[in-house]
């Protein structure tokens, strides 16, 4: 491959002419994108062969890391830096008269989830490999993504299919060698063997082909390549029964159709069950094969492969594993559940039992009769242990089952399947050993950890924001680009009037080009100059959207009621999807677009405020939004947010976190110190003994700018219809606001006051500012990865 500008010059004009039998002059930039992005994957090639290599001739332990989701972001520029060829590349671009941006902007975001599941996943996978570990990715290749998220003139959010792969795609290496025979549905025959050994084979099922396609996910600064296999469904030769083969066919093409199905239904229920089988399958069965290749044996499965399993959807590989060594090679039950447990992690997102899934026993019994099967046994043995080991508590063994209410509970399974239960944050981890999980803690107390989630720094801030980095390069090095302890040198200069007004000149750069991104996407011309607030993150109704548009609501009626009134000109963002069955959710998203509508339009409001709704959020848009504001907004009811990252990532770029007690906010504000952020609300021991005893309708009755905001929702003022939004004011009233936004509201009103106090000093808002830099090292997902490596998965550094 090329070593030089001359080099690569000469190579990308060659792959143009070979591939599309043009000139460069004549070349489309879509087709110019795709050169470039097979160019930089076959460089990397080398480098991932050796890697390969490395781990054969080492026999090192292996970690493949499950997850439904991975928002990898866009790939191009992150991996040419992670190669150290960026420079070089853009150069000779420029010499051949085009434009790297041009093609770096023609890269979509690759559709491969939703929200912070896949961020954390993706962030895992680059730290994993900039630090050596052998940790590969295990998911769905997606054909579309959850969906392009449009706003209409009402102010609603309208899906639209996200075809990521319109253009194709460069990073990925088809392995049809490596495909998986699924099957589904069916029934079981049993043998005995002349020990009295049942046998079981599944009959008349339907087959589906599991084929991978590879990603290299490349590291900075090493020559380490690890794996991201994405499985793709593909019709069998097995003759499909019983079903018609154009129904077959579609069947197949579901699969993979897009992330997150609508599960109102019970075909979309069946259907999501099927993608979480289909990739366990495929990654357990394609594991187990290099396994064998590379040691002749599974004795030491657990020696050898680690298994993370993100959240509940990948919890099907705990019985297909064992399907896979009792039936398939062997082993006894006993034995492969040893291996089993010793192979599996699990990590928890959640402190919400609804979210935690659960599903009919029929769907598993008919679709997987044989999973089905291993689950009922594990189920039974785990009741028998709770019987002998915790008599004194009869009541135990209905509350920790697998089985119950005719319901399969996955966070159940996962636990009893599992050597190790994370959470994902100090709080959320003790919330997780005191309450949700509390008989398991007692039952296992050994298996449970914290290990509070991360960004990856390169991504997040060494090549999203040039702007800061070569601040921090000139006070402290670069040794932090590859040692996030380094972080914490800026300390050093947090208190120079210089370097606050330094950082103060490169925020209002990332404003402005902020602002114009946001002018460009949306038509509404902000100022730079004002406070720029913003709460990006899945729309969710614990995670307050409302609360955060009922403080704009105020203030609005504040300017209009008092023309005396004047506050430190802000500017609201708002980034957000809502799940497309969610209608509270997307409800919340129609009133803060109508509200944004009516504010932004009123001469009243002067310069004072402004209300920017940003659609169809994903990476890439976060890439320009998160060095650009000044607040970051983390208000999520205490208790309920598991962890975040977008906290982590707004405090490494410079912003002050304006947030509740809750998931990572409460190590930023034990990072930074209180004089460093903005707490506000009930801490989750006032949440919980308030749960008993809280009456909303008193706040709306005692408290007149809660009623007069809230009144708005069954008025004409946003909508003619008045009952547009009457669906929140029952939320909030009818149904006793769940999340109590009601009771937090005077102390947000207050904290927002606060936070404007603050930034009128503007060198002391440098200094909070520089400060969360100085302290959001710590965050780094390479720190994350070393607590993996070190605790849970025993695996070491390859030597590479």
């Amino acid at each position: 491959m090329f070593k030089n500008k001359t080099e690569f010059k000469k190579e990308y004009t060659r792959r143009l002419v070979e591939s599309y039998g043009t000139t460069v002059d004549q070349t489309h930039p879509t087709e110019k994108y795709i050169a470039l992005g097979k160019m930089v994957r076959d460089y990397a090639n080398v480098n991932w062969k050796d890697t390969k290599q490395a781990e054969a001739q080492e026999k090192t332990k292996q970690v493949y890391y499950f997850s439904m989701e991975f928002l990898l972001g866009r790939m191009l520029t992150s991996n040419l830096k992670n190669l150290g060829i960026y420079d070089m590349v853009v150069e000779g671009l420029k010499d051949l008269g085009i434009d790297y941006k041009d093609l770096a902007e023609l890269e979509a975001d690759p559709g491969l989830g939703n929200g912070g599941l896949g961020r954390l996943a993706a962030c895992f996978m680059d730290s994993a490999a900039s630090m050596r570990y052998p940790v590969n990715g295990n998911c769905i290749r997606y054909r579309a993504g959850l969906f392009r998220q449009l706003i209409n003139h009402q102010g609603d959010q309208v899906e639209m299919p996200d075809m990521w792969m319109y253009y194709g795609t460069p990073w990925e290496i088809r392995k049809p060698k490596h495909a998986v025979d699924v099957k589904f549905y069916g029934h079981l025959n049993v043998t005995y063997d002349e020990n009295g050994d049942m046998h079981f084979s599944h009959v008349d099922a339907t087959h589906i082909r599991a084929v991978p396609y590879d990603m290299a996910m490349i590291g900075s600064d090493t020559k380490m390549t690890n794996t991201l296999r994405l499985w793709s469904a593909e019709p069998a030769d097995i003759a499909p029964r019983g079903i018609d083969y154009r129904q077959y066919l579609s069947d197949v093409e579901n699969i993979c159709l897009n992330v997150y199905p609508n599960d109102s239904t019970e075909e979309g229920k069946f259907l999501r069950l099927k993608q979480q089988y289909f990739f366990v399958c495929a990654g357990i069965n394609s594991i187990i094969e290099s396994h064998m290749h590379t040691f002749k044996k599974l004795d030491n499965l657990g020696k050898k492969i680690a298994i993370q399993l993100n959240d509940t959807h990948p919890v099907l590989a705990i019985p297909e594993l064992m399907r896979v060594l009792m039936d398939d090679y062997g082993y006894q039950w006993d034995e492969a559940s040893k291996i089993t447990t010793e192979v599996m992690s699990y990590t928890n997102h959640t402190v919400m039992s609804e979210a935690l899934e659960k599903w009919p026993t029929r769907y598993i019994r008919e679709l997987l009769p044989r999973i089905y099967m291993i689950i009922e046994e594990i189920d039974r043995r785990f009741c028998q242990y709770v019987r002998i080991h915790c008599p004194e508590d009869p009541a135990m063994m209905e509350r920790v089952r697998i089985i119950k209410d005719d319901q399969v509970h996955m966070a159940n399974l996962a636990i009893i399947g599992s050597h190790s239960v994370n959470g994902v944050a100090a709080l959320h981890s003790e919330i997780l050993k005191k309450d949700l999980f509390r008989d398991y803690y007692r039952l296992f107390p050994e298996r449970f950890s914290n290990k509070t989630n991360g960004i990856t720094h390169r991504r997040w801030m060494l090549y999203s924001n040039p702007q800061l980095k070569s601040l921090m390069d000139r006070k402290i090095g670069k040794k932090y680009e590859g040692d996030y302890r380094e972080f914490e040198k800026l300390m050093n200069y947090v208190d120079q009037p210089a370097v606050q007004d330094a950082f103060l000149s490169v925020k209002q750069e990332r404003k402005w080009l902020l602002a114009d991104y946001i002018e460009d996407k949306t038509g509404v011309a902000v100022n730079p100059e004002s406070i720029f607030d913003t709460q990006a993150k899945r729309l969710h109704a614990y995670k307050r959207q409302l609360l955060n548009i009922m403080h704009v609501i105020y203030r609005y009626q504040r300017i209009k009621s008092d023309p005396e009134y004047r506050m430190v000109p802000h500017t609201y963002l708002f980034a957000a999807k809502a799940a497309s069955s969610y209608a509270f959710a997307k409800k919340v998203i129609k009133l803060i677009n109508r509200v944004a509508n009516v504010v932004n339009n009123d001469p009243d409001v002067k310069d004072m405020m402004k209300v920017v709704f940003l659609p169809n959020y994903n990476v890439s848009m976060s890439e320009i939004l998160v060095p650009g504001t000044d607040v970051s907004e983390q208000i999520s009811t205490a208790g309920k947010e598991a962890s975040g990252t977008g906290n982590m990532k707004f405090m490494m770029n410079g912003a002050v976190t304006l947030g509740t007690l809750d998931g990572a906010n409460v190590e930023i504000d034990e990072l930074v110190g209180r004089e460093n952020d903005v707490i506000f609300g009930m801490t989750v021991d006032e949440v919980n003994e308030k749960r008993y005893n809280y009456n909303a309708r008193e706040y709306y009755n005692n408290d007149e700018r809660i009623r007069n905001v809230m009144n708005t929702f069954i008025n004409t003022t946003w909508a003619s219809d008045p009952n547009e939004f009457r669906i929140i004011y029952d939320e909030l009233l009818m149904k006793n606001d769940e999340f109590f936004v009601l009771a937090d509201f005077d102390a947000y009103v207050k904290a927002q006051e606060e936070i404007e106090r603050l930034y009128q000093d503007r060198r002391a808002w440098a200094k909070m500012c520089l400060i969360n830099i100085a302290k959001s090292g710590y965050f780094s997902s390479d720190r994350t990865i070393e607590e993996y490596a070190k605790e849970i998965w025993k695996v070491k550094q390859l030597d590479i």
